[in-house]
């Protein structure tokens, strides 16, 4: 029987949260197995644990550096999409964010160094099972892979518990809740690899690989179950008391508040919105896809909304601090953290936007890394703990215990932004405006109200936009992909007018980026070694 190699089955590392031990009837609390969640208290702390626990915390690999999934596998989006840099070489991250080549202002060609001078060929080159937990293709598929068989699981053993006082009303949360964050896996795994496999069974898989769309169509799918599950509740004793148990009580704090089922649904609707959104390049979006992304986020995530989130505790049981999120790792001097604020982030920021003068500190001297690599990730620019006390202007980083509200998925921001863009391409300037002012007041960036703008600048301030209002939130290599830049320059790619400062501290601001990246990756060879492909799968390898 083949199995994932990646996939832990989740229910065994159900006991690693905090409070499971309490609620799951088992012989050896260390050692659960499904039939230890086959009454109430245990589906619901195994639908719990597969999320926290199995699908963004452990894993067969990991590594320090770069940390677990908030900061490891969504550092590697962000590293892509030119947010951060990273100096350090652990699953590569110093080179998996390195362009082919940077043009300086004063004419010099600076190449990527590595020994695998492009990106593309770097990834296929250490895409191999030999390499293990070094290969940064394999983080994200393990986690996403780890969280669906978890909630195989629970779909399966829910339709066998005795739930207590409303019965249904019980049962549909669990699924709810289920089917949502399956939604949500096959949202990340259609998202970044070139295939991927639906499975739907519990404890075994199968080597049956299907096209990215296919992916999205099946994360499409439990979406919608989803959806259907919370349409016949409402935030009842029964609702509320299964969702306080889905969530664990740290995460419970801010906009981490349980969701109504209405919320909730918005929520789902903004998820909706962004696959279509971030795997469609803008050049071929239709007027259908537009309309689609309008009508879901009109009715998706509002500024009120509760949202999933997650925080750190004093026992780390979802993530630590004072590093476990990208913003943590990107606090302090550049020379002391693991992730390095990009200077094109910067520049993306208005003029007199209050979000960058309350969170970050320009240096009196750039701080400069590894003169062999490139140049890219030099930086005169630090993110500061707890902001600068801007009543009103949001902090982009705290360190202290539970201080930091890490967004899990959609968001207000990431839902009007889109509605911006739908707007502004189908004509409708002073809406797409409106949405785009209205972020930024959500924010308190202080900023004047846009007004007057042709398409194409208005275009220019929300690409901006999206960059600097959704920062650390692993959207930047979506846009990056969609909008071409990471294709190579004779292609129409690249960056041009970007700041750079040089190896010897020279600050270029008309500098030319050729990122050159793989737009999905192929499906890590960790998988495939121990589940090949069968007869009539999709191609598992990106042809680009």
């Amino acid at each position: 029987m083949k199995r994932l190699l990646s996939i832990v089955t989740g229910v065994l590392l159900v006991a690693g949260l905090a409070g499971c031990k309490e609620q799951l009837d088992v012989k050896n609390p260390n050692q659960p197995t499904p039939a230890s969640a086959s009454t109430e208290s245990g589906v619901i702390s195994l639908a719990q644990g597969g999320v926290y626990v199995s699908g963004f915390k452990e894993l067969k690999y990991y590594d320090g550096v770069p940390g677990r999934f908030w900061t490891g596998a969504m550092g590697f989006h962000e590293l892509m999409g030119d947010i951060i840099g990273e100096e350090a070489a652990n699953q590569y991250g110093n080179q998996i964010g390195m362009p082919d080549y940077v043009i300086l202002d004063d004419g010099t060609k600076v190449l990527n160094p590595s020994s695998i001078p492009t990106q593309i060929g770097l990834l296929r080159t250490i895409n191999v099972n030999a390499n293990a937990g070094a290969n940064p293709t394999y983080y994200e598929w393990a986690y996403m892979y780890n969280m669906i068989t978890s909630m195989n699981s629970v779909l399966d053993i829910a339709e066998k518990v005795t739930f207590s006082g409303d019965a249904a009303i019980r049962k549909n949360t669990v699924k709810a809740w289920a089917y949502w964050w399956k939604g949500y896996a096959y949202s990340r795994i259609g998202s970044i690899y070139y295939a991927g496999i639906i499975n739907d069974k519990v404890g075994v898989t199968n080597g049956n690989y299907v096209a990215k769309e296919k992916i999205i169509d099946e994360a499409t799918k439990n979406l919608d179950l989803a959806a259907s599950a919370l349409t016949s509740l409402t935030a009842d004793a029964n609702y509320t008391t299964v969702m306080n148990g889905l969530i664990s009580d740290y995460n419970r704090v801010g906009k981490g508040l349980v969701p109504t089922p209405d919320m909730w649904k918005r929520t789902i609707n903004t998820l909706k919105a962004r696959n279509i959104l971030v795997n469609t390049p803008a050049k071929t979006m239709t007027a259908a896809q537009w309309g689609q992304i309008l009508t879901l986020t009109k009715d998706g995530v509002r500024a009120t909304d509760n949202v999933f989130t997650g925080r750190s505790n004093a026992n780390g049981d979802f993530f630590v601090s004072p590093d476990g999120n990208l913003a943590a790792k990107s606090t302090g001097t550049p020379g002391s953290v693991t992730y390095k604020i990009s200077e094109r982030l910067i520049q993306d920021f208005p003029a007199g936007d209050k979000r960058l003068a309350n969170n970050f500190t320009q240096l009196a001297a750039p701080a400069l890394f590894n003169s062999d690599r490139g140049n890219s990730f030099n930086t005169r620019w630090q993110l500061v703990n707890k902001g600068k006390g801007m009543a009103g202007t949001v902090v982009l980083s705290n360190q202290d215990v539970g201080g930091y509200e890490l967004y899990l998925s959609s968001t207000y921001e990431e839902n009007e932004l889109m509605k911006a863009e739908a707007s502004l391409y189908t004509g409708d300037l002073a809406g797409g405006l409106t949405s785009i002012d209205a972020v930024r007041t959500f924010q308190g960036a202080g900023l004047a109200t846009l007004s007057g703008l042709s398409q194409a600048q208005a275009l220019e301030e929300l690409r901006k936009e999206r960059r600097v209002a959704l920062v650390f939130r692993a959207l930047s290599f979506y846009d990056a992909r969609r909008w071409g830049v990471i294709d190579d320059i004779s292609k129409g790619g690249g960056r041009t007018n970007a700041v750079v400062v040089d190896k010897a501290g020279k600050v270029s601001t008309k500098a030319t980026i050729n990122y050159n990246f793989l737009d999905y990756w192929d499906v890590p060879d960790n998988e495939l070694a121990y589940n090949p492909a069968a007869s009539g799968s999709a191609p598992t390898k990106n042809p680009k």
